[in-house]
């Protein structure tokens, strides 16, 4: 049987979905031929000279405050996406990846060109948060629907996510599937926990959907339980500004450290620096920032949300909080740290990891995947 084709197409990207990019390209060139790619923004900067790609297709993508000029911008962008698959005609499966569920009229021009369709879903935006009073992401929900519908193949990270999703109608076409590995020589454990301080972190995007927000206001009820605490939140993001502003109103600046977005490189060094690490997000798929973190022998504190539950056993592997309100955080916050044996979390965390989190592992699931749509005539 010969290898398909592959296309991969993203919404434009940012820091954030690098990796799990490279991941996924790293895959798809160890079982079929160097793929295409589209993708925009810092997305096309840091894969337009891949050598692991057959071609990289750029897409130009700017935001805009004004609502009308946001939906125009998008649909030019959906348009330019178009544009580029018609180019492609040789390309037998097209993967929707990053953002790819709202992108309707690529799909549509995929589907009426009789491509296989991959779409691969991660957290659900339409959750919580102020972004439910975003009008262009009141459009996400009617797009993904249809998308599920044109969709050969739905990937999931967890069969948790068909319930979570109310994905019942496409149980049929959904397999679980993702592109998280991790070089374990790099992401090690080279401080244990016991010698670490009370180092509290997140690291993430600044935005409301991964609940950073009410990580910030949990600080003042968890120090009102605890003194000689500190805390970290790493990452970038529109929120930045209202947390600082807020860190400062609250007198929170002696103990809470502030910073932009980290080098992929150097989160190893951070991340060993940390005690507890605090996932507090309304949705996820599969973190790639808690894989990593378990690996480096932090423990990790999230919401039961996406595939997070697969992972994290509660005083096993780490902790799951019931909710993310600040309240929650902080309760837990002291919960994790008055646990009598960290150590050992952090200890079954890297050995899962180190078990389930393999570039093998990876590539032996989404073989499977492609081998099914080679299969498949309809």
């Amino acid at each position: 049987m010969s290898k398909p084709r592959i296309g991969v197409i993203t919404a434009p990207i940012g820091n954030a979905g690098c990796i799990p990019l490279s991941n996924l390209i790293d895959i798809l060139n160890s079982i079929s031929d160097h793929p295409y790619l589209i993708t925009g923004n810092i997305g096309y900067e840091v894969f337009k000279d891949d050598h692991r790609l057959l071609n990289v297709y750029e897409i130009k993508h700017e935001t805009a405050p004004n609502t009308v000029t946001r939906i125009i911008r998008h649909i030019s962008c959906q348009l330019n996406i178009s544009y580029n698959i018609l180019r492609l005609l040789n390309v037998d499966v097209w993967i929707f990846f990053i953002g790819g569920e709202s992108l309707l009229l690529p799909m549509l021009t995929a589907k009426a060109l009789k491509k296989k369709l991959i779409l691969a879903l991660a957290g659900f935006p339409a959750k919580g948060g102020q972004i439910q009073n975003d009008p262009l992401w009141k459009l996400w929900g009617p797009l993904s629907k249809i998308n599920l519908l044109l969709s050969n193949y739905i990937i999931i990270y967890s069969e948790e996510i068909i319930v979570e999703r109310n994905l019942n109608n496409y149980k049929h076409k959904c397999f679980v599937a993702h592109e998280h590995f991790l070089d374990l020589e790099k992401f090690k454990i080279n401080k244990k926990i016991y010698e670490r301080d009370n180092l509290i972190g997140y690291i993430g995007t600044l935005v409301e959907l991964k609940g950073v927000l009410n990580f910030a206001e949990a600080i003042p009820k968890i120090i009102s339980q605890r003194d000689n605490l500190e805390f970290l939140l790493v990452g970038k993001g529109h929120l930045k500004e209202h947390l600082s502003m807020y860190i400062s109103e609250m007198s929170l600046n002696n103990i809470v450290k502030l910073c932009g977005w980290i080098p992929h490189n150097n989160l190893p060094s951070h991340m060993n620096e940390l005690k507890i690490l605090v996932l507090p997000s309304y949705t996820e798929g599969l973190p790639n920032v808690m894989i990593e973190a378990m690996a480096c022998g932090a423990v990790i504190l999230a919401t039961s949300v996406g595939a997070i539950p697969d992972v994290i056993k509660d005083g096993e592997t780490g902790f799951l909080m019931e909710n993310n309100s600040p309240e929650c955080i902080a309760a837990n916050v002291i919960r994790a740290l008055e646990h009598s044996d960290l150590e050992g979390i952090a200890r079954r965390a890297r050995a899962l990891v180190e078990r389930e989190f393999t570039f093998e592992k990876a590539v032996e699931r989404w073989r499977e995947v492609l081998e099914e749509v080679g299969d498949d005539e309809r």
